[in-house]
């Protein structure tokens, strides 16, 4: 310390674990989705006919994001995704 204050005792964050300037995943328009695993803040509030209807791109991003498997077909996703999201499934 100089000078009798306080200093930062931060270090930047190296890259390869989210800092640094990084290209966005262009594969969906530029989201983010699957790029690096961040469990989210909110819990996801689709309804049933929502799943139902859902794009298999957008259950692969949905399931992603939470860090759970995206095996299968659509369906098995669909199926899935309702399991782990709704609570009266």
């Amino acid at each position: 310390m100089s000078g009798g204050g306080m200093e930062s005792m931060t270090r930047p964050t190296p890259p390869d674990m989210g800092g640094g300037d990084r290209v966005m995943n262009s594969q969906h328009g530029g989201d983010r989705c699957g790029y690096d695993f961040h469990m989210p803040l909110h819990y996801p509030r689709y309804t049933r006919a929502e799943y139902e209807v859902m794009p298999e791109w957008k259950l692969d991003c949905l399931l992603t994001q939470y860090g759970l498997p995206i095996n299968g077909d659509v369906n098995q996703k669909r199926k899935f995704a309702m399991g782990a999201f709704l609570w009266t499934y």
